[in-house]
Formats: structure tokens, sequence, C-alpha cells
């Protein structure tokens, strides 16, 4: 829990151990519900983007998940599994209601929903990717910015 700063937490969001909101909240955020439900790849891409503190891209991660969602079925269900594991992780959540993979297999929409409302009630702009969000909260760049070439020198 003592890395929760470096993601962004803000002084309302949830304490720890707890989720934000319940697994069947879906209503509580309309929007994130819609985007779930019409293209849960945007969903997906947009979580994955920013548990992985920019390190994926959300339209690598989204279109991923979609290509696994169109051949396999569960194949997506496994793949969202593991980055629900890692913003548990990131945040010490408890793993409720059950396995992350259960909750997956069971309601992906759902815990899509959940995932994502969690990521808003710390703070996080859904639509903005890693780098804005960072830079909205304060936190600056992400990476250290590139050193200046001196030159040629005598």
């Amino acid at each position: 829990m003592a890395n929760n700063a470096a993601f962004g937490v803000q002084g309302n969001a949830a304490a720890a151990g707890a989720w934000s909101s319940g697994l069947c909240d879906c209503f509580d955020d309309v929007g994130g519900c819609c985007l779930t439900f019409f293209c849960p790849c945007v969903t997906f891409g947009r979580i994955a983007h920013i548990v992985d503190q920019g390190g994926s891209s959300c339209c690598v991660s989204g279109s991923l998940y979609m290509l696994l969602a169109s051949v396999t079925g569960l194949g997506a269900c496994l793949y969202s599994c593991i980055y629900r594991s890692k913003l548990r992780s990131q945040y010490g959540l408890t793993e409720k209601p059950c396995a992350d993979c259960c909750v997956h297999l069971c309601c992906e929409a759902c815990a899509l929903c959940q995932e994502y409302r969690e990521l808003k009630a710390r703070g996080f702009d859904m639509s903005a990717g890693w780098q804005d969000n960072m830079e909205r909260m304060g936190k600056g760049a992400v990476t250290a910015p590139p050193q200046p070439n001196p030159g040629m020198s005598r």
C-alpha cells in the first residue's frame, strides 16, 4: 500500500483492502457501464494501460483482448484476470467476492466495470493516457527526461 502515491491515489480513495464499489454496482457509472457493454475491448485497454503505468498501449491491449475474445472466448477472461490481479496487488485490494479468475469467468463485464470504477475513484481520468494522468496529478514525467548532448568539446 506504500506505493499508492505513485499510482495517483487521492485522499478520498477507498480504504486499504476495500474496493471503492461492489462487483454488481455497474450502474454507479453509467458511462463506464455502457462502454463496457458495447466495447469491452476499450474498457480493458484503458485499464491495462493505467495498471501497466503506460508500459502497454491501450490500443494494443484492447486489440489483443478483442482477438482473444473472438478466437477463444475464454482467453479474454483469462487475459483480463491477470490485470485484475495486478490492480489488486498495486492497491492492496482484497480478492472479493471470489478468486480473480472466477470473477472474470462468471461475470466479465461486471469485473471490467468494477476495475474501471476503481481506477476512476482513485483519481484517474480513464479517457486520458497514463502520461496525461501523471501530469494532471502533478507527478511530472513518468520516465527521466532525455539528457541534452553537450556536443563536441576540446
